[in-house]
């Protein structure tokens, strides 16, 4: 099944189902941060996490929600058009704050004329039905969407990178969001150290037998001032090859239902920042050649399907 010539249900087409045309994101940074960084849990952060905190697009904390919003428009109306915006809350952990704040920031977002969703990333083990509860009344002013990182369901993995929760707590978030009827998008990182094809195959199938909405897929970037860059730099970790990450995230897209929406296939680093895999920058090549060979392996599997049936018959 195709969709917009995707062979996957991707998130511009759901956008456009949805709103009528091509919608964009404005990655904010509400001034949060993290319990794995403010030594709650940990104080160092995950392993590939920058000092931005995945925030590295969103505009200055100093500014107000509502003038964030106005320059991430500014910026993206000098290369595409449109009226229509989602509010990414994407820098640190964008549930963990105090709830009248969590009540401010969310609002001033949702109250902007051109805001018709908002995306909240946020950590599976910062939740709360108190936090829920906002969110769901959030939610009948526009469309309100929670992106949890996961990144991978393998404990020894999840160790690795200091993510700070089990999956346990990951399947409480889900089934908590569930019940107030709230849309879940996971994240997934490919490219973990250690990890197999198998393996993150797996994370991929475990995660689309839940009850969510969405997937990201994100490829892992070797960034500088992290402890994964010393992980690199010492020989200890190589990152995925292009071809490599293109046939996984084929056999990915294979495995994700026809109803979950894929929000992403690979990601984007900051040049500034990224110290491998370099070929990543090249963003658009990756997509193109992901879809086309895609389509190939598509076309040769219906032949082979139909090479049998004749066979048999």
């Amino acid at each position: 099944m195709y969709w917009d010539d995707k062979p996957y249900y991707s998130l511009s087409y759901k956008l456009k189902e949805k709103y009528g045309e091509k919608v964009f994101k404005i990655a904010l940074d509400a001034g949060f941060t993290c319990p794995n960084r403010d030594g709650t849990i940990d104080s160092r952060g995950c392993i590939f996490c920058s000092a931005g905190g995945s925030g590295d697009f969103a505009s200055s904390k100093q500014l107000s929600i509502h003038n964030q919003i106005e320059e991430g428009k500014l910026r993206l109306q000098k290369k595409f058009k449109g009226d229509q915006f989602i509010a990414y809350f994407q820098a640190y952990t964008n549930t963990y704050g105090d709830l009248d704040y969590l009540r401010k920031v969310y609002f001033e977002a949702a109250n902007h004329p051109d805001i018709v969703a908002i995306s909240i990333a946020t950590r599976p083990d910062c939740l709360s039905a108190e936090v829920c509860e906002l969110l769901k009344e959030l939610n009948q002013i526009v469309d309100v969407w929670v992106e949890l990182g996961l990144q991978t369901i393998h404990e020894e993995s999840a160790v690795f990178m200091r993510r700070g929760y089990t999956l346990q707590v990951f399947n409480d978030a889900v089934s908590l969001l569930t019940s107030y009827n709230l849309d879940i998008i996971v994240h997934i990182i490919l490219g973990l150290p250690g990890e197999s094809q198998s393996d993150m195959l797996t994370t991929v199938k475990y995660v689309s037998h839940l009850p969510i909405q969405g997937i990201k897929l994100q490829l892992l970037h070797v960034l500088k001032d992290t402890d994964l860059e010393k992980v690199y730099l010492d020989g200890d970790y190589q990152p995925l090859e292009r071809e490599e990450y293109i046939d996984l995230v084929i056999d990915c897209i294979a495995n994700i239902p026809s109803h979950i929406v894929i929000h992403r296939i690979t990601g984007d680093a900051p040049w500034k920042l990224l110290v491998a895999p370099r070929w990543s920058t090249d963003k658009k090549n990756i997509f193109n050649q992901t879809l086309k060979r895609f389509k190939q392996r598509d076309s040769y599997q219906g032949k082979a399907f139909h090479a049998t049936k004749s066979t048999c018959n």
